[in-house]
Parts: C-alpha cells; structure tokens; sequence
C-alpha cells in the first residue's frame, strides 16, 4: 500500500493518468477559480495534516468573506477505487446560510484533536470498592449518552477501566475496577459485555476456534504513519525509547493537533466486529482489507489512550496486569452484585453486601469464583459461559449448563514440580501411588462421539486433529465393545515402528501440521494413554485415578506401539529402591523423567510411617547441590490431610507431582556471549528480553547464534544490561558480518561478555546456526530451558564456549552413566581433558 505522500504525487495532474484521487481533487470545483497549486518537492513529502493546512491558509486567504463549519459532505468515489482504496477522510463544507446574490462556497475546515475525549466515561470512578459503587448510577448516566452516539457503550469505557487496572500493582484494585466495569455493562448495556470480555482477555474466540488475527508489524507500523504523519525514523525513535507499540501510538496521538474529520466514537461491540473482520479476511486483497480496518481503528481513536490500548489490542498485549483468572473472579464478583434487565436469577441487595463481615464476603466470593472457574475448566468458551451468567448467574446449575461437553477441550489438570524424589517421597508419605513415564513428547486430548466424529486437541487447546490422521484412523480399533463416546488423555511419541525405539521430540515437531495424508507420514507416532475423563455421555472428573485408569484399561484396546499405555507402577513411599530404579529406566529411555500420582482419595493406614518402621520415612540422597545429602529430613506433618485423586481440570497439585530431568541433572554449563537482543513484552517491556547469545568458532572466528534466554535474569541486573546497552552508546552496534544469525533482532550488542548458562539439553534446531555442519549438514545445535547463572568477569570472549565443544557435548549427551571407583560417575569434558564427575547417592540423575 503506498504511503500517503506517494498517493500525492500519483495524483498530480502531470504525473499520472490514473483516476484515483488525491486530497487535492476534493477542492477542484468548488469555486470560481481552481486554486493552483505548485508541486514541488516540500509538497510531495508534506503529511497529510500539513497539506491541509498549507491548502486551508490558501483557502481562506480566497475566501476570507465566508466563515467555515464543521458540517460534512462524504466524498463519491467510483467502485474501482472503493474496492482498493483506503478510506478517503470527509471533508467539511460550509452550509451556512447564505444570500441569494452570493454564491455558496465551500471551504475546508481542520477539525481539533483537543476535546474529542469522552469525558463521562473516562470519569467513572471504577477503582472504587464493589460495596459502595453504585452500578445503576453511572449505568443510568451513561444509556442517553451512548444513545446520542449510537446506542451502545463505547470504547472510551473500556479504555477508562485499562488505564485504571494498568495504573496500580494493586491486584485487589485491579479485580475491583474489572468488576465494576463489568456491572456498568450487565445494568446499563448486556450486549457488550461478551464483546467487552474478549477484548480484556486479549482474545477474540477460544484457543480451539484457530481464529487468529494475523496481523504482522508491519502493518501496524504503516497504520501509524499514515494516520499520525510519522516517517520510519520518527516511528524507530519512538519505538526504541518506549518499546511498547502501544506506547508509541500514544504519543504520536498526543502530537497530532489537528484531523480532517471529527472522529467516530468508537463502540466496543464495533472494536470487536472489527477485529472478527480481520481475523476471518483471506484470500486475495485480504492484506489490504486488514490493512483499511486497522488505519480505520486508528482513525476513530478520540484521545491518547484509545490509541494506545486499541495498538495494544492489535499486537495482542494489553499490559493491564489483568490474566484469564482475573477475568474470571471479576465475572463472579460483577454478577453477585448485578444482573441484566430482566433476568429472573435474584442477587443480593447492595446495602446488604456493604454490611457483610470481611469473613463472610470473602466465603461469598470464594465459592462463587470456584463455580464460575470450574465451569470455564470444564468449558472454556466465554461465548457459553458469560450467556449462561446473564441467564441464571452464579449458580450450581452453572457447571450443568456450562461443563464438559465433547469436542470442547477441557483445560488439563497439571503437576507441581518436585526438587527430586526424597522430595516427592516425603510429600505423598501414607499414600498409595503410580509412577509413569513422562515422555518426551506432546500431550493430546482426544474426544470421540457416538458418530465416530474424532477431535484431538494440544495442551494449550489448540485443535490438531488434522497433524494426526493416523490416530484418527485408530479410535475404531482401539474402542473396546460398550464404548460409545470418551475423552481421554495421552502422550503422543514419535515411535521408530521397526524397533519400537522412542525418538525425541524434536522427531515430533518434524511433522506437518495441517494437511497431511496419511500416506504422506514420515514420522510415525504412538500414543500413550494414561487418563480417561468422560465415557458413554458421563463425566468422571469426579472418580478416582484408580478407576478411571482401570476403565480406561479394561475397556479400550492395546495396539503396539501405535495406542498402549503408560509405563507404570503401583508403590508407596516404603518402595524407594523400586522407585529409584523405576526412575533410571525412565532417564535411560530418554524420557524427561516420572509423574507420580495419587490412586486414592483416601489416606492407606498401613502406609502411615512410624518410628519403628524407618523404611516408611524415607530420604534418598539425591541431589550433589544438596548441603547434607545424607540427612535424613522427616515429614513436617504426617497427619496431613489426605490428596485427593479426582481430575481437577486446570489446577496444578501436589495429587500429581513431576520429577523431571532439570537444569541440575547436567553438571555441565557453558560460556556464551551475548551478542543481541528484543525489547520485552508485558512487564519486561522497558528492558532487552529475550537476549541471544552464540559460541565462538574457533576456526572463522564466527559468532555463531546457539539460543535466546529469557530465564534467571533478575529485575536489577536487566536494569543494568539496558542501560549498558542502550540506544546511541558505544555497546549498540549495527548487524555485525561476523554473527551468524537467521533471524533480525531489535538491538546489537558489540559483543564485549562471557555469560555462564545452564542449560537441560542439547537439540538439534533448524533456527540457530551453531556447531552446523558438525553434527547437521542442514541444522545447527541449540540449548533446550537455558538458565542464566552468572556474568564470568574471569573471561573475555575468545575464552567462550566453542561450537566444536557443543558438538562434543551433544554426542556425549546420550552416553551411558559409568561405573568408577564402586560408586556411580559421569565423563565431565573439561578442555580437552575427561575428568569424572562422582555423586554419592544410589542412582544418578542424567
């Protein structure tokens, strides 16, 4: 799309042919003596405000006798130039009485961008308690107000409540404003209120409806300057000083004095249609349709901070200190206080509320806020749930009509981590529990009907059924006799189908992700089942894992290595040598490490430690990082009430626990150095984050890119990395000819440093160039979770990790732990030298 001063000059009359139309040809015409206007240089680059201000102080000087107004007359284009043509901005004519023996002129009239803030709904007091403001109030104020500009809420509402949550660290303060703001639209206009959740959850459908907005910086960056009259080095300039692509329409807002045209209020169900708009736009010329929209957006902001936040929206970071949870307590809090005209649930009387202890209101809104967060656990759809909430409110019946239903994923109950397995042990002491492989692989929710229909859904919810045809062709066979419709739950590995032999979960991602045919597959996968969740039309979140596991296992068929189950075991902690030995062959395998589940709701007696039975409290010397390895560290509170084995839907609990291979299983580190970095999102906007480091080639001199980090890092050393490194000092450089490098990071550092990072594995990545063509014609190495430890002072860069040493370690990765001196060792590569690394416990973590 051509930039505005290149339209002009397209339009000059002795330059181009074409029809389309310039801001010059709205004046042609429209007087006696056609203004002539001289193109020359200053007046192809001018913006557009500055051309309409050089053209209204010819006007008037024309036209001096004939006062201007702010009435509009809409400009006609043809149909070819609507098709492709960015909206053309009105322009004012006088309509001013006039008589008959003067001829009507019209003129152009500059419309001030001061005083186009709703000034009603940004003085809403939303921050205030719950108790003491009166929704109905403001509510009732606001219905004539929106009326007069169409009738529905507008954006600058919502805009007040995202400055108010964005201005405290308050999360009360931030709950409060969001509740509040919500009973506002709940009295005074319920049509917005799903359009206005969806936009505070910087979202615009469910994670499975695969509706994206596609939008690249690009346009945006062309939005803002053409809407605000910025050139590319204004818009850098801006950018580097704030780092926040909201920030920067801020204050290009803030400059822009004057505007064509008196913006359109913009309403939050029409912000929301628009970003639907641009989101479901493809094929050809949708580019430019979502480009119309987004400098349409732009357009209609009346005040800096609807530009902001409608930036924010667009580039899908909000920055209010606002998360899924958050909106979620406050739709539970907003609905106890308010309801819809009309709607038959009762609420409590405000007055009433006020009066309430803070131990009762508390109890009030903890079990209101559990339904409304099991329902979206259950259903995580706010289409559903918020209908249902305006329908019969904060109810029991909210998780009927509102919970698990097939082919919506239910969000995954997850695992606490544990230190190691004395760790684990110590915590599940009395209980009965399995241990199973945790694979490396990626988790699927699988859900058939009684129609055969079949959908697979990631972690994150996102619906993939199309990457796996090959398990969509298995339900049929691995659906035992009785089994009508389920839900269950998996691990799905790229499995060697010769062998049986796991493969990495870099095999995995090899995979395509849409349009694959069976036939096609190069990578084939096994799923690993290890949870059922619904079965013929009947939810069992609430049954035992021991049930479900055995309904699961009695009622569904094994197919080698294509569906099985988990590897796994029944123990308690009395079995520590067992569980040891279980969690070797899980490492050996190459697995991340055991889940370790609770099978029972109940406490077994038998398994309650004692003093004389020593076995039952157990300590497994574990960790080398441990100060006293040996020392035996008893259960805080052996009585402690009993966890329960049921499927909680989005909670993270110690009913499961993970022990994985982490950071402290390597005792390997490596010196890298920072070379590069991105300006931060959210909390980390002001700062570099994340950082690229490389490795030295010690034969080109190279520096090779290996990883980003973003982990380790505390708020005061990213302080002093920025300013370190910041804009217009000696440290930032241009792209440098000796880093290899893919990709086009916002900043370069002179490279000057020596970082020691840790790291949990090395892989394969077809992104970073590092140690390619030593292990890889075709991909380089990268670290997998790297850690920042420590900046080496003792270093200087031509001491840093090299990539011939990163290939070693990659091939030493997979090595088999070694028997020395009749304890357990491991090779450690110091320089060219192998040295051992001993621990003292039974069986060493890889």
């Amino acid at each position: 799309m051509s930039s505005p001063a290149k339209k002009r000059k397209h339009n000059g009359a002795e330059s181009s042919p074409q029809k389309s139309r310039g801001i010059e040809s709205f004046f042609k015409g429209q007087t006696k003596q056609p203004v002539k206007v001289e193109p020359d240089v200053t007046e192809q680059t001018l913006s557009d405000e500055a051309l309409a201000r050089k053209l209204q102080a010819e006007w008037d000087q024309e036209n001096n006798d004939q006062p201007s107004t702010s009435n509009v007359i809409e400009p006609i284009t043809t149909e070819s130039e609507s098709s492709t043509a960015p909206p053309i901005p009105s322009i004012p004519t006088d309509t001013t009485p006039v008589s008959t023996s003067a001829p009507k002129k019209n003129t152009l009239s500059l419309q001030s961008s001061s005083g186009t803030e709703d000034t009603i709904s940004l003085t809403v007091p939303f921050d205030q308690s719950p108790q003491t403001f009166d929704a109905g109030k403001y509510a009732a104020e606001l219905r004539p107000h929106w009326a007069s500009e169409g009738g529905d809420a507008t954006y600058a509402l919502l805009t007040r409540a995202f400055v108010l949550a964005n201005s405290t660290t308050s999360r009360i303060k931030i709950v409060d404003t969001l509740v509040n703001f919500l009973r506002v639209l709940i009295e005074g206009d319920p049509d917005s209120l799903l359009p206005a959740v969806w936009l505070a959850t910087n979202s615009i459908s469910p994670p499975y409806d695969e509706l994206e907005l596609g939008l690249g910086g690009s346009s945006i960056s062309k939005a803002l300057k053409k809407i605000y009259g910025l050139d590319n080095q204004s818009l850098k300039t801006l950018y580097n000083r704030h780092g926040d692509a909201g920030d920067v329409a801020f204050e290009a807002k803030k400059r822009q004095n004057f505007t064509l045209v008196k913006p359109k209020p913009l309403k939050i169900k029409g912000v929301y249609q628009s970003l639907i708009k641009i989101a479901t736009s493809k094929g050809s010329g949708s580019q430019e349709t979502k480009q119309r929209i987004v400098e349409k957006l732009l357009q209609d902001t009346r005040g800096a901070e609807e530009s902001r936040y409608i930036v924010r929206t667009l580039v899908q970071n909000l920055r209010i200190g606002a998360v899924k949870t958050t909106m979620l307590i406050a739709l539970a809090r907003a609905f106890l206080y308010s309801k819809p005209a009309g709607a038959e649930f009762t609420v409590r009387p405000q007055h009433e509320l006020a009066r309430m202890k803070k131990d009762e209101l508390s109890e009030l809104y903890t079990n209101a806020e559990e339904i409304v967060k099991a329902s979206y656990a259950r259903h995580p759809n706010y289409n559903d749930l918020v209908s249902c909430l305006c329908e019969i409110g904060v109810t029991e019946e909210l998780l009927l009509r509102c919970g698990l239903v097939l082919h919506i994923p239910l969000r995954p109950m997850l695992g606490s981590i544990t230190r190691d397995l004395s760790d684990m042990l110590t915590k599940l002491q009395g209980r009965d529990f399995s241990c199973e492989y945790k694979y490396d692989g990626q988790r699927a929710q699988v859900h058939c009907d009684e129609n055969g229909k079949v959908s697979i859904f990631s972690r994150h919810l996102e619906l993939m059924t199309e990457k796996y045809p090959d398990l969509v062709s298995l339900v049929p066979q691995i659906r035992g006799e009785g089994v009508s419709s389920f839900i269950l739950e998996g691990e799905v590995v790229a499995v060697d189908q010769q062998n049986g032999d796991l493969q990495p979960f870099q095999t995995l991602t090899n995979r395509a992700k849409k349009n694959v045919e069976i036939g096609a597959i190069t990578v084939n996968v096994c799923l690993f089942s290890f949870d059922l969740m619904y079965l013929n039309g009947e939810p069992l979140l609430d049954r035992p894992f021991r049930e479900r596991r055995e309904l699961l296992r009695s009622l569904f068929v094994e197919i080698p290595r294509r569906f099985t189950w988990v590897k796994s075991l029944d123990a308690t902690s009395a079995d520590s040598d067992t569980i040891l030995e279980f969690f070797k062959s899980a490492t050996d395998l190459k697995c991340e490490g055991i889940m370790v589940k609770v099978l029972d709701n109940t406490i077994n007696p038998s398994n309650q430690p004692t003093e004389t039975n020593p076995e039952q409290n157990p300590s497994i010397e574990q960790t080398p990082n441990t100060a006293n390895p040996r020392e035996k560290e008893p259960p805080k509170n052996p009585r402690r009430k009993a966890l329960l084995s049921t499927y909680e839907p989005d909670k993270r609990l110690e009913s499961w626990l993970k022990v994985k291979k982490d950071y402290s299983t390597s005792s390997e580190t490596l010196d890298l150095i920072p070379i590069a970095g991105w300006h931060g999102q959210g909390r980390k906007a002001k700062w570099w984050s994340p950082i690229l480091l490389a490795v030295r080639n010690p034969e080109s001199g190279a520096l090779e890119a290996v990883t980003k980090c973003m982990s380790g890092f505390t708020d005061k050393f990213y302080a002093s990395n920025k300013e370190k490194y910041c804009a217009g000092s000696a440290n930032v450089i241009s792209r440098p000819a000796y880093v290899e490098y893919f990709g086009t990071p916002d900043v370069w550092f002179e490279p000057q440093e020596v970082w020691e990072m840790a790291f949990a594995d090395i892989t394969l990545s077809p992104t970073y160039p590092a140690a390619i063509g030593l292990v890889s014609e075709e991909r380089g190495l990268s670290l997998r979770f790297p850690r920042f430890l420590k900046v080496r002072e003792d270093k200087g860069i031509d001491e840093a990790t090299t990539s011939d040493y990163l290939a070693l370690l990659w091939r030493k990765q997979g090595e088999k732990v070694v028997e020395a001196g009749g304890r357990m060792g491991r090779m450690k590569w110091v320089g060219r030298k192998i040295d051992y690394k001993f621990w003292s416990f039974k069986i060493p973590r890889l």
